[in-house]
């Protein structure tokens, strides 16, 4: 299950790299927690690109993949927006709420799963 969680988790970053989501991350939490395998990471710089962000996300993994995420949250607001895909959660965040919440550091310990992007993210 773990590499076809990988290969999840990079599908998505690769959704979210193509409308130009920023500063993209994955994170292995299987070790870490019990209901996840990666933490998908990225910034929208506003309210409507985290929309957009989501929404390709969602039509194409429903439309290619026939996969739907079990929940999803923050949406309405889309200052954080949270995908649940069971074995992989994405959070796409505004830069202020990235900045405020730092995920990166709360999940320290978690390794950063090799991802192939156009633009690679910023440590």
């Amino acid at each position: 299950m773990s590499r076809e969680s990988a290969e999840l988790a990079r599908r998505i970053a690769a959704i979210v790299d193509d409308k130009q989501g920023a500063d993209i991350v994955a994170l292995d939490v299987q070790e870490l927690v019990g209901y996840t395998d990666y933490l998908v990471i990225a910034t929208a710089r506003n309210e409507r690109q985290a929309k957009a962000i989501h929404e390709e996300v969602h039509y194409r993994l429903k439309h290619d993949d026939d996969r739907l995420p079990a929940r999803t949250e923050g949406e309405a607001e889309a200052r954080w927006v949270l995908l649940d895909y069971l074995d992989v959660v994405l959070h796409v965040m505004v830069p202020e709420m990235r900045d405020r919440y730092r995920l990166e550091k709360l999940w320290g310990v978690a390794a950063p799963l090799e991802l192939e992007l156009t633009e690679p993210a910023s440590a």
